[in-house]
């Protein structure tokens, strides 16, 4: 997709340089067979997993020493979409060298860390990072066939409080439950984080794999991904990401405009679409040919704009010529 491209006119610069690199020129797209397993002296892991909400899928190939349990190499094939593989490279780039146990340890935050280019800026739009999750739902995947173990029992036994015996999955619920955005909301419901307090954030006198703070984050990030991915597949104009905004105008300029204009020799052109105040939209459009010196553009600028809100069911739309 170019980067001048209409749809990606507004929304690229959402994307980091890290990330638009690994789309094109992912390091560790590929795959491991049992015959470089042999020649490696590993045992070949092969994980698959995918997102039901996006349709994007990730396989992931591990080669482990059975000795130390060691990721000798990684490799992976991506079916979805640029942000799937690009996190899904960084992915196999992180787990390699680490003990499987360590690489557990990854979350779907370090990868998407990893692709920033900015610290304090994320590496892709909050719609996309149910891509990054999916590159620590498929570690845990791989994980759980080197053990031997159901990846259900891995994810939710993991214990986050050593002191008051909490697990990754209770924190979560209460999470989602009552709202919870802070360490102090949250020990309104649990003991967690009220003792030692190792668990809560980085610093304290023992290292843990996960932090409340990460989860509290990483668990508001997937509730709040839920609810744009429901706008995502509403077919409600007003309810639309601005991406599937776009889609459907150019769907109706193509299917109830063009072919009017055609008729008398001239076409538009669709330049750009902006959110505005008040949830309105701002479509611009550009005349062509005959339409360009026709002294109909206003009429015509105002069949385009009535034809937009019926067809799209809205009122929010209003049609500039550019």
């Amino acid at each position: 997709m170019a980067r001048g491209d209409l749809i990606t006119g507004n929304i690229w610069e959402e994307y980091s340089q890290k990330v638009i690199d690994r789309m094109s020129n992912p390091r560790f797209l590929g795959e491991f067979s049992e015959v470089d397993a042999k020649e490696r002296k590993a045992k070949l892991i092969v994980a698959d997993f995918g997102s039901e909400a996006c349709g994007d899928a990730v396989r992931l190939y591990w080669l482990v020493d059975p000795k130390t349990d060691k990721i000798l190499d990684a490799r992976f094939k991506s079916f979805g979409c640029g942000t799937a593989i690009a996190s899904s490279d960084v992915m196999a780039e992180l787990t390699i060298g680490k003990t499987v146990d360590e690489a557990m340890k990854i979350t779907n935050l370090d990868v998407e860390r990893a692709l920033r280019d900015n610290p304090n800026k994320p590496a892709f739009p909050p719609q996309k990072m149910h891509c990054s999750v999916m590159a620590y739902d498929v570690i845990v995947e791989a994980a759980s066939k080197y053990k031997g173990m159901n990846p259900k029992s891995i994810k939710n036994s993991e214990i986050v409080c050593e002191c008051a015996r909490v697990t990754r999955k209770e924190i979560e619920d209460i999470i989602k439950e009552h709202n919870v955005k802070t360490v102090e909301e949250l020990q309104k419901y649990t003991d967690a984080g009220t003792y030692c307090k190792s668990c809560v954030r980085p610093g304290g006198h023992e290292e843990r794999s996960v932090y409340l703070v990460d989860i509290i984050e990483e668990t508001n990030k997937k509730i709040k991904q839920g609810e744009i991915l429901s706008k995502i597949v509403t077919n409600v104009f007003d309810d639309m990401t601005l991406l599937n905004k776009i889609k459907s105008i150019e769907k109706v300029l193509k299917e109830k405009v063009s072919y009017i204009l055609e008729a008398d020799g001239g076409s538009v052109e669709l330049v750009d679409v902006k959110e505005v105040e008040d949830n309105e939209v701002e479509v611009l459009i550009e005349y062509k040919g005959a339409c360009s010196t026709c002294n109909a553009a206003v009429l015509t600028l105002y069949m385009i704009e009535e034809t937009l809100k019926k067809e799209l069911e809205t009122d929010k739309i209003r049609v500039v010529q550019v």
